[in-house]
Order: C-alpha cells, then structure tokens, then sequence
C-alpha cells in the first residue's frame, strides 16, 4: 500500500471548550517495532479526549498529541517483527492517542479482528469501552454469574457496554440514568433502570439484596451511597470521579462488611497490561458481539473536521451511547 506524506487531523490549539479543536494536516506516521499503522474509517469520541481538550488530562510520554483513544479502520503498514496481521485487515484498536487523524499507529497487540457480523461504524465504538468494562468488572470486580450488577451512568458508551456484558454473563443489572429515555435505553438492554432523579439507589439495591459489584464514574457523593449499597463481601469500581474524587467515608463499614474499593483508569497501564486485556476481549467478548449479544449503540456521528460538535455533543450530557466521527 503506497502511504501519503501528509493526512488531515483534528489537533487541541489550546485548553479550552469544543472550539479549540482545529482541522489541521500533518506527517503520515510511520510504524515501529511492534507495531502496525491504521488507515482510520472511523473514530470514537469519549470523555477523557474532553477531558485532554480541557487541559485536564496529559497524554502519555511517548503518546500522540492529538486525542482520539479507539479506532476502526484497515491494516495500512506493518512494524517490524508483527506477526497476526495482514495489509488490509479489518481492525478496531485501543489507541494511546491521535484516533483524530486519518492514519494513527498502535501497538500490534492493541488491534483486534472486527468482530464477525460487525461494520467498520460499529466497531469504532467497541475499543475503549471494552477495554475499560471487561478489566474493571471482571478482571478487577471479579463479577459472577448470578450476581447484582450496578452500574452508574447506564446510557453512556460505558453504562451500555457494561449493561450488555454484565447480561451477557448472567448477572441481574441496575443502571442508574437521569431521564425516562436514558432509563428505557438500559431498560432495553436488560437491566432494571433506575431514574436517579426520582429514585434512590441505595434503597433500590438494599432492598434487592445489595450490589456484588458497582462501576462507578460519578464519585463525590455517590462513594458514601455507594458503599451502603454494596452487599457483604461487595466490591466498589471507580473508573472516573465526574463529580469528586474526594468524599467522606466510614471505613469501619468496609472493615465490617468485607467490602473492596478499587479502581483504574487504562490509558496510563503498560502495553504488556493492555495486552493481556486485548486477550480476554478476544476470547470471552468478541464471541458475545458475533452472538449478538452485545451491539454499539451509536447515539450520533460527525465528520472528522466537525470534531467540535461532537464534543459538544457529548458535553450536553444527553447522549445515549457513543459519538463518533467518520474519518474517510
């Protein structure tokens, strides 16, 4: 495949809102060692490419500077020692940075099949979602079939892949959202909504039995709530703080109750931690996509160079799903 010089891509001017991303042209990168270069269809938009926009999130030392976590495209050029994949395979892929492009490089391990079944537009929305669910809920949460799942923000890219996976495996899902649409999108995902507006969780789920296992990204005033939501030997998952890191908790309940508090965030993990999680996707998630178990629901899409909108988009908070951007 012959490669330009030069591609078009949405850079950060400068910290701020939506206006500062800029359509701009810069170098065709080229891959290294390990890695492969991806001629990108299509991009998600996700919270923490806001959140760099703002000034809010560094990107990694070594990592593009542009934003853009997740990908879908083709297979454009091969690093060395690559071994798996073809110029011109169909792949989706968990990005460091610079998905706002219309080539991004990635380490090899980080590309995964287009899962059978599934367009190039679906599975842009697949990567950073399933990377961060499957790790947290699983892999950190350690949930069960037969166990309660809560999962706040149930209508986001994230509360929609964790509805379908924690179903998927058997759980009995809650979902919090903030409207009557938000709640009948989880609702038809197969949790129990609960409009956060008019009811309590805490009571929800303490009168169901109590949450095995929560994935929260609100934080502030929901860590107090939920841990009292929490059943015995439950385990509380914190991926983002929306609204506050910082809260006052009775850790005696912890102590009493046999509770876990833990958390991550992925992009800063290593490569090789990355890895093993692209592994456990392939394995135990991409079948559930070709069983039609789990789907991308796509709230909306943008061309590359309205990139603005679509963070505006996403900072309405109205969304149901993912945004994403069609880059060619």
């Amino acid at each position: 495949m012959t490669l330009p010089d030069t591609m078009r891509a949405v850079e950060i001017s400068a910290p701020g809102g939506p206006e500062v991303l800029r359509l701009t042209t810069r170098p065709v990168p080229r891959p290294g060692p390990g890695e492969v270069l991806i001629a990108v269809a299509w991009a998600g938009v996700n919270r923490p490419d806001a959140l760099q926009r703002a000034g809010l999130y560094r990107a990694p030392a070594g990592a593009s500077d542009l934003p853009g976590l997740e990908c879908s495209g083709h297979v454009a050029a091969l690093g060395e020692g690559v071994t798996g994949l073809t110029v011109g395979d169909a792949v989706c892929a968990l990005l460091p940075g610079g998905g706002y492009a219309e080539y991004v490089t990635c380490p090899a391990a980080h590309a995964l099949p287009v899962p059978a079944g599934l367009g190039l537009r679906e599975a842009a929305g697949l990567a950073e979602t399933c990377f961060t669910v499957w790790s947290n809920i699983v892999m950190r949460g350690g949930l069960k079939a037969g166990e309660r799942f809560l999962v706040h923000g149930g209508s986001s890219g994230i509360g929609t892949t964790a509805i379908q996976i924690a179903t998927a495996l058997s759980a009995k899902v809650f979902a919090t959202a903030g409207s009557a649409e938000k709640c009948a999108a989880c609702t038809a995902l197969g949790a129990t909504a609960i409009n956060y507006r008019e009811e309590d969780f805490v009571e929800v789920l303490r009168a169901a039995g109590g949450a095995d296992v929560i994935l929260d990204m609100v934080g502030g005033s929901y860590i107090p709530r939920n841990i009292k939501a929490l059943a015995d030997d439950g385990r509380l998952v914190f991926i983002a703080f929306l609204e506050s890191p910082k809260a006052e908790v009775n850790f005696a309940q912890v102590m009493l109750r046999r509770l876990t508090i833990t958390g991550s965030t992925l992009r800063p993990q290593s490569d090789v931690a990355k890895a093993e999680i692209a592994r456990a996707l392939a394995a135990h998630v991409w079948p559930m996509v070709g069983a039609g178990k789990l789907r991308v629901l796509v709230d909306s899409e943008f061309p590359l160079e309205d990139a603005s909108r679509a963070h505006a988009r996403m900072e309405t908070n109205a969304h149901i799903g993912k945004i994403l951007l069609k880059v060619r």
